[in-house]
């Protein structure tokens, strides 16, 4: 029995010595230089192939966003954007295709882009508004816009931020986040506005009268909108305790507005005083008795 144990021992080291090491190394490197030749020359394919495609993509964003008249900034952004996007995806593939693993890579990627995205939430809440404002235009350079509190004329849109002149020239900066997603009133959006200014005469005024001093002034103005749909109203609004009050609705340019509010104005008070007709203002009497 333990004679062959023993031999059988023997067969298995002599046939281990016969065998030729240098053979199966060689084997095995020229299988893998062979399977990695295929990889590399499949790596380059998808690389030219990939970088063809990159090109057109990149032509066809510019494309879109000159149709739509995006901005220019917005437009170097999202080209730049896309362009880093799909390179690095195409570098993720490629490495693939080596045999490398890439789930280390896409775990780094994303623990770094949930780690930026934390640090920089208010930060691209106000990039994403500020990408939305330049391609859905809700208001453009030169509106005059009322939003979080402010009023004024828009001077600039940034990618973060709008800024913005007040009446007084006050320069205001609002981030876009808040405008994206926030109530905002663009008065200069139509192309023209409608003027109400509220006039109070006496009690005792003949209504006709006070309408005829309105119609001279208007067709006097050739600013004011004279015909159609827009032609203007001077309905009596209201009884008040003291005086009856007329408005008079008047449309114009939207670019003439504030002057025509003005003017007006000024003007009603000095064709009513000429006119005659009695502009009421709060009166109290003051009886004494002994």
């Amino acid at each position: 029995m333990e004679e062959n144990s023993i031999g059988t021992g023997n067969d298995i080291i002599s046939e281990l010595a016969n065998l030729d090491f240098s053979k199966i190394a060689m084997s095995d490197i020229i299988g893998y230089v062979v399977q990695f030749g295929k990889n590399v020359i499949m790596a380059i394919i998808v690389y030219f192939v990939g970088r063809f495609v990159i090109k057109y993509a990149i032509k066809g964003l510019r494309a879109v966003t000159q149709k739509r008249k995006v901005e220019a900034s917005l437009t170097s952004f999202l080209n730049s954007l896309v362009s880093i996007s799909l390179n690095l995806l195409l570098a993720i593939i490629i490495i693939g295709i080596l045999g490398i693993d890439t789930s280390s890579f896409l775990a780094l990627f994303a623990s770094a882009g949930l780690a930026v995205g934390m640090a920089l939430s208010g930060t691209l809440q106000n990039f994403a508004g500020g990408v939305l404002i330049l391609m859905l235009k809700p208001y453009k350079v030169g509106d005059f816009i009322e939003a979080q509190g402010f009023a004024g004329t828009v001077r600039e849109i940034q990618i973060f931020n709008t800024v913005m002149t007040t009446p007084d020239n006050q320069t205001i900066i609002i981030p876009n986040g808040p405008l994206a997603t926030g109530s905002l009133k663009n008065s200069t959006k139509a192309t023209t506005r409608r003027v109400d200014i509220d006039v109070e005469v006496a009690y005792g005024t003949d209504p006709e009268e006070v309408r005829h001093v309105f119609s001279k002034m208007v067709e006097e103005d050739e600013r004011i909108i004279k015909e159609g749909e827009l032609a203007p109203a001077y309905p009596m609004t209201t009884m008040s305790t003291s005086s009856i009050i007329f408005q008079m609705r008047l449309w114009a340019a939207a670019k003439d507005y504030w002057n025509v509010k003005f003017d007006t104005t000024e003007r009603v008070y000095k064709e009513l005083m000429a006119e005659g007709i009695e502009i009421p203002f709060p009166q109290m009497d003051v009886h004494i008795k002994n």
